[in-house]
């Protein structure tokens, strides 16, 4: 079986190369001269069978893996500590209480504060 032969069974065992085809990512003759220069067994690949759904979820965990608990944690106690100051500020904290009295509406004959 001559190389051409052999890239073509390769590849209908690697439905991801069509796919990257297909995307745009690389065209039959990229991955011809790749299979060419590297053969089957190579991290070249790599970049060709990783991209679908699994490399989705993978992005997701490894950003989840690089997240510093501790910063994450310092930026919450920081905006509660924001929020705590803006509730007291504006009267609406854990008491509930307000510092107005209650509301007497004011007489209809009185003007200007006679």
């Amino acid at each position: 079986m001559d190389k051409k032969e052999a890239f073509k069974v390769f590849a209908r065992n690697h439905p991801e190369l069509l796919n990257s085809v297909r995307n745009g990512d690389a065209s039959w003759q990229k991955l011809y001269e790749v299979y060419d220069i590297y053969g089957e067994d190579d991290r070249a690949w790599s970049t060709y069978f990783n991209k679908g759904s699994n490399s989705n979820f993978s992005n997701i965990t490894d950003i989840v893996k690089n997240i510093d608990m501790d910063s994450v944690q310092k930026h919450i106690n920081t905006a509660q500590k924001a929020l705590g100051i803006v509730q007291e500020l504006t009267g609406k904290g854990a008491g509930g209480a307000s510092v107005k009295g209650p509301i007497t509406p004011r007489p209809i004959n009185k003007f200007f504060e006679d």
